[in-house]
This record gives C-alpha cells, sequence and structure tokens, in this order.
C-alpha cells in the first residue's frame, strides 16, 4: 500500500525531492549533453511535475540549484558588470589554406620543431560568447563576454537554459572543483530561429536578422521569462580560471568539463598536422548546411596547455589559436519594396523586401536595414539591384547598391505617422531610433500589457504571454484599460481556459485595482522609466495628473531624471491617446500615494547597495523595496561603485567579490539596523 505524502515525514520527503532532482539532472545530461535520452518526454514530465508538487507543498525543500528554480528572479532595470578573473580573448582569422599553413609554421618557428603539431578543431559557432562559474560544482555566475575584461551579468537568463546544468555531476574519482570557469557560446538553433522570426512578423515586429542576434537579444533581455521562452542552447569549449583540478590539454579538457554534464560539440576532433585541420575544415564547409546551428568557420587549437603557455598571446589574442572562417557567399537581387515594421516597444525598423535569392543554401526574402542613416550611406533605394551576403554565412545584409533602378526611385523617408496606429512619430535629434509613443499601438499592445501586469507594475496573476496573445488576436483588448472591462464570460471562451482558470484571473485583476502610484507610472511603459525612476517621480508629485502635468523642467528635479528621461516622459504624455487612456486608468484604480524617501541624513541614501545570500527577516524583493523606499538603489552585481553588499545566508561569490574591491559588507543584523524606523 503506497503512503499518501501527506503522512510522510519531511525527512522521506526531502530525501525523495533529492532523488528526483538527482535523476532529473541525469536525464538532462543524457538528453543534453550525450543526445542519448534514456526515457520519453512524458516520462521526463512524470518526474518534474512531481518535483514542483513537493517543493510546492514543501517550500523549505526547495534548493537553489533545483531544476524548477531555473526562471525565478525577477525582471531587472539592467544588468551588472563582471570582471572576468582572465581576459576572454578574442581569435585571429585565417581567410585560406595558405594563411593558416603560415599559422603553423610561425607556430613551429616558435617551437623550434619541424615535427606535426596536434590540434584540436573544433566548429566555430556564430553566437553570442559566455562564461559560466561554478564554485564547489554550483552555477553561481553566467556572464557574456562584453569587451573581454567586464561582460554583463546574465546569471538569471542563463539558469533558464536547459543545455547549462545549476550543478556538475559528481565523478567517482574526482574531487568536485573549487572554482570551474568554463566559456562557451549561447546559439540559437535554425529551427527555432525560423519560429521565432515567424512569429515575431505575425505580431507585427521586425523579424531578427540571424540566429546570432536573436540568441544575443534573448539572452539580454530584462525579464528571465522571456529567456527561458526562448530554446537556447549552449556548447562550451573553452576554460577560464580554475582551483582544484587540472587538465594538461584542450581534448582532456572537453572530455572532462563533459562527465561533469557541460555541453560540448561532438564534431570537435584531434588532428594531427595542419593538412588534418584543413580536411576537417574542407568537410566541414560541405555539411554545414546541414547542421542545425549556424557555424562561420572552424577553431583550431594546439591540443597541449604547456604549449599554449609557452606560444602565450600577442594584444588580446593567443598565438595557439587561430579561426578558419568560410568564404563569404553573395548574389545580387532587386530591392522590391522598403517596409517599416513596429517593434514590441515601438521602435521603427525599415527592412527591405528582396527578390527571393538562394544565398547559403537559405533563401533570402529580406534583409534589415537598420535604421534611415544606413539606408542613406548605402543610398538603397526601391527598384536598385544589390549586392546580398552573409558575412560568416549568417548575416544577410546589403554590401552596396550594384546597378540603379530606371527611373530611379526617389530616396527613403520614414513615416510620420505609426504605419500601424497612425499616432505621431517621435525622432530625437542625433539618435539613429524613430518611434511610436502610442502605448496602445497594436504592434506593441502584447508587450504593454505583458508589462503593465509584471509583478514590479499591476502584479496581475495569470495574464501570461499566450493568454495575453488571445486577448489581443480577438481584439478583447485595444487598450491597456480594457484589461479591467474584462468579464468572466470572455475569458472562460478562450482556449485552454476553464471556469477555475478565468476566476483566478478576474480576482487578479481586481485585486490590482487598489496599487500604487509608482507601480502604475512603471506599468505605463514609458520608455527609460524603470523601477526606481517611477518610484521617485511619485513621491515628488503624488498624483498621477501631477506627473502628466509636469514640466521638463520639473520633472529633472527628481533625482535620476535627466534630460533625456524627462524628454521622455513628456513625449508620452503629450501622445493624446495617452493621455486619454491614462485618465480612463485613473478612474477605474485607486492609487495610493507612495511613502517619502528617507531624507539625505540616512547613511544609504542615494547609495548603491547589492544583496546576496537569504534573508531571514524579510524576502529579497522586500529588502529591495525597503532600500528604494528610503532613497537607496539597488544594484545586481559588484562593481567599484557599490557602497554596500547585505550578505545573508549562502552568499555565494558577490561577497568575495566585495573583499576584493574592498566594498563594505552589512550583515543582516546590520543591515535592519540600518534602515530607517517607519513611523506607525
Amino acid at each position: 500500500m503506497t503512503q499518501h505524502p501527506e503522512s510522510e515525514s519531511l525527512a522521506e520527503l526531502n530525501a525523495e525531492a533529492e532523488r528526483l532532482r538527482e535523476q532529473i539532472r541525469h536525464h538532462n545530461y543524457r538528453y543534453y549533453v550525450l543526445d542519448d535520452p534514456e526515457i520519453t518526454d512524458a516520462e521526463y514530465d512524470v518526474l518534474m511535475r512531481r518535483l514542483e508538487a513537493l517543493e510546492s507543498r514543501h517550500p523549505e525543500l526547495r534548493t537553489p540549484d533545483s531544476p524548477t528554480q531555473r526562471v525565478g528572479a525577477a525582471p531587472s532595470e539592467k544588468f551588472g558588470i563582471v570582471t572576468h578573473r582572465k581576459p576572454m580573448l578574442s581569435l585571429a582569422n585565417a581567410m585560406s589554406a595558405e594563411e593558416m599553413r603560415e599559422f603553423d609554421a610561425r607556430i613551429k618557428r616558435m617551437l623550434r620543431s619541424d615535427a606535426d603539431l596536434e590540434y584540436v578543431a573544433e566548429v566555430k559557432l556564430d553566437g553570442l560568447a559566455v562564461e559560466l562559474v561554478y564554485e564547489h560544482g554550483r552555477l553561481t555566475v553566467g556572464s557574456t563576454r562584453g569587451d573581454g575584461i567586464n561582460g554583463e551579468d546574465v546569471t538569471a537568463n542563463i539558469r533558464t537554459i536547459k543545455s547549462v546544468p545549476l550543478t556538475l555531476i559528481r565523478q567517482p574519482h574526482r574531487r568536485m572543483p573549487a572554482l570551474l570557469e568554463v566559456r562557451g557560446e549561447v546559439i540559437l538553433p535554425r529551427r527555432a530561429f525560423e519560429r521565432l522570426n515567424e512569429e515575431r512578423v505575425k505580431n507585427g515586429e521586425a523579424p531578427f536578422a540571424n540566429p546570432r542576434n536573436a540568441a544575443a537579444g534573448s539572452l539580454r533581455q530584462l525579464d528571465p521569462k522571456v529567456t527561458a521562452a526562448r530554446p537556447l542552447e549552449i556548447f562550451c569549449h573553452t576554460p577560464g580560471a580554475m582551483e582544484g583540478i587540472e587538465f594538461t590539454s584542450q581534448w582532456e579538457f572537453l572530455e572532462g568539463i563533459k562527465a561533469f554534464g557541460l555541453r560540448v560539440n561532438p564534431r570537435s576532433k584531434v588532428c594531427h598536422g595542419v593538412d588534418a585541420v584543413l580536411d576537417y575544415w574542407n568537410r566541414l564547409t560541405e555539411e554545414r548546411h546541414a547542421l542545425d546551428y549556424e557555424a562561420d568557420g572552424v577553431v583550431a587549437k594546439i591540443n597541449s596547455f604547456a604549449l599554449q603557455e609557452r606560444l602565450g598571446e600577442v594584444s588580446r589574442s593567443p598565438r595557439w589559436a587561430i579561426a578558419y572562417k568560410f568564404k563569404a557567399q553573395q548574389a545580387e537581387t532587386v530591392v522590391e519594396e522598403i517596409v517599416v515594421y513596429v517593434g514590441r516597444i515601438g521602435s521603427l525598423t525599415p527592412v527591405a523586401h528582396l527578390r527571393p535569392v538562394q544565398l547559403a543554401g537559405v533563401t533570402i526574402s529580406n534583409a534589415s536595414l537598420h535604421n534611415l542613416d544606413e539606408i542613406r550611406r548605402k543610398d538603397v533605394r526601391v527598384g536598385d539591384t544589390v549586392l546580398i551576403e552573409r558575412a560568416g554565412d549568417v548575416i544577410p545584409y546589403v554590401v552596396r547598391v550594384t546597378k540603379k533602378g530606371h527611373p530611379r526611385a526617389p530616396e527613403f523617408q520614414m513615416p510620420a505617422r505609426c504605419p500601424v496606429c497612425n499616432s505621431r512619430i517621435v525622432h530625437e535629434e542625433g539618435e539613429a531610433a524613430y518611434l511610436c509613443v502610442n502605448v496602445n499601438c497594436p504592434a506593441r499592445m502584447r508587450e504593454s500589457i505583458r508589462h503593465f501586469a509584471s509583478k514590479q507594475a499591476l502584479d496581475i496573476d495569470g495574464l501570461g504571454d499566450k493568454l495575453v496573445g488571445q486577448l489581443v488576436e480577438r481584439e478583447m483588448i485595444r487598450e491597456l484599460d480594457d484589461i479591467y472591462k474584462l468579464k468572466l464570460q470572455d475569458l472562460e471562451a478562450l482556449e485552454r481556459m476553464g471556469a477555475k482558470s478565468a476566476q483566478n484571473v478576474l480576482a487578479s485583476i481586481q485585486r490590482s485595482r487598489k496599487t500604487t502610484l509608482d507601480r502604475v507610472l512603471n506599468g505605463l511603459g514609458i520608455r527609460h522609466v524603470g523601477e526606481a525612476t517611477a518610484r521617485a517621480l511619485a513621491q515628488r508629485f503624488k498624483t498621477l495628473d501631477a506627473v502628466a502635468d509636469a514640466s521638463e523642467d520639473e520633472l529633472q528635479s527628481v533625482r535620476d531624471v535627466g534630460h533625456e528621461v524627462a524628454r521622455s516622459i513628456r513625449e508620452f504624455f503629450d501622445e493624446p491617446r495617452n493621455r486619454k487612456m491614462v485618465a480612463r486608468l485613473a478612474k477605474v484604480l485607486d492609487i495610493a500615494p507612495v511613502e517619502e524617501a528617507a531624507t539625505a541624513s540616512w547613511p544609504g541614501a542615494g547609495k548603491s547597495f547589492v544583496l546576496t545570500g537569504t534573508l531571514d527577516a524579510m524576502s529579497r524583493e522586500e529588502a529591495e523595496n525597503a532600500i528604494l523606499a528610503a532613497g537607496g538603489r539597488v544594484t545586481s552585481s559588484v562593481s567599484r561603485k557599490t557602497d554596500f553588499v547585505v550578505a545573508g545566508a549562502d552568499p555565494g561569490s558577490k561577497l568575495r567579490k566585495a573583499a576584493e574591491l574592498g566594498v563594505r559588507t552589512l550583515s543582516e543584523a546590520e543591515f535592519l539596523s540600518m534602515l530607517p524606523r517607519r513611523s506607525t
């Protein structure tokens, strides 16, 4: 007879949860790293649902590295900076077999050897370079390459990638390293890229130019939930700093990290001599169109780490590695039309619709023209014959006009009104961007609703992407305040929306009517106005009408509001459709004022705080709100500009970084005593 879960002891439930976590990690390894699954997707889902149910019923069993915790971070206003322990170097390029032989000969001269060199040849992926940091087997930091010295902290987004293990697999005869830094490439597979672009075009958004741009844009989303919705993958290929573990060669490193559960490209190969590398390049040149990811060449690395150390580096590139790029492919075609797409945040992007042409195994029918300045520089017009190239067989772009149309079409002009909603377009002098500022523009309505309903704004639970998509497609929501006109029968009529779910969504909408001014200002989606700025505006102006009526000079009197932010706020409220919608919102919402921030006498006023670890007295969100309410600022990573690091239990690498930079650290008790007392 099976024992009912509620009658089991907490210790038994904890043991079961850990068993489930280990099983799920094992099956992730089989699926993502070995490409050899042992169970079906349905069987995997059963394991995951059981673990989710256990952790939901007993939150104390939930661990930070649980497979259920890939998406848990709140959206960020901006990314913090991560300084790489070892620089992330760029590679020198070879464009021909002759240049590869010259590279090989140069290394032999430096090593004073005529013997064939042993290389590891790897597929050169065209994605976004990242670094993963594992401390004692747990993923603690994920960052972009940036300038090679400093990158962006995208840890919350990296955690959403299913092929990135949150915890390394323990090896029976090898200790878990104290520190293991691994560099890799985040990619978006071709099939996923095509599906994403189809969805973007359907939603009136400009398509991504190529999978690399899509991968970079997906990983740099401020909301990890957006990243999680896109099927990013990773291949790891290069070591960073390491403590408590050693490898003697590149091949040993690849095999070693694969055993730890990190994904490496199975096409990597040991090559004896430069001729073997050239053979590898020739084979991959023939096969690359059959790959489900974009590749723009081959990377050849000296296998021995000892020889790599002897060879060293020059400028920002290693002497022991080189990228042999594929030959760029070009084709001529005709620009049939230049169309402007409106993006999810109102940005206008001109796109060239081309006479379809085959290029690098793909039919090219459009290419982003990026902005008006680029069109002017190349003098691209409708009817012109243009040379199209895919740089590295990835990025379709117009190289130049090869034959002008006859008669020549007039110069392209950006529209003065939005092509979707006919609202005025804003273009600020000195900037390339053209923007539709109508928050109710159908092209940006999905994003407007998603942001308005987010936890940091009106906090409407249940308004997810799929539901919002149905509401917009059926024109049940045309403007933001239509959310509050929804009825139970409206929601029940939607696909996959049962009576109970509809009631829950409607109840959440009703609860959101009672809110605060800062949440409303944040939810409106005004460009450059995030959570902290919205709070500062709310504290200064007290009412929605006062913010809407404030002049640019009055707005600039608010902390953190400069000329650009003030101008953006004024442009938003100067759009008549926005003003009318805000007036209607004010009638259906019960908007409370926001507490005044602490005076400058508070030690943390105007100072930058970073939170790390788990606090006992309050949640992370409550701590952030307390700092903001008192007049401080909260950032996600430690830098020399950080004033205080608040360390709770299990603080992780941020505490060590604070010590290295000499940043003052506060215990939870010190932080709580530092916060100003609130009158009751």
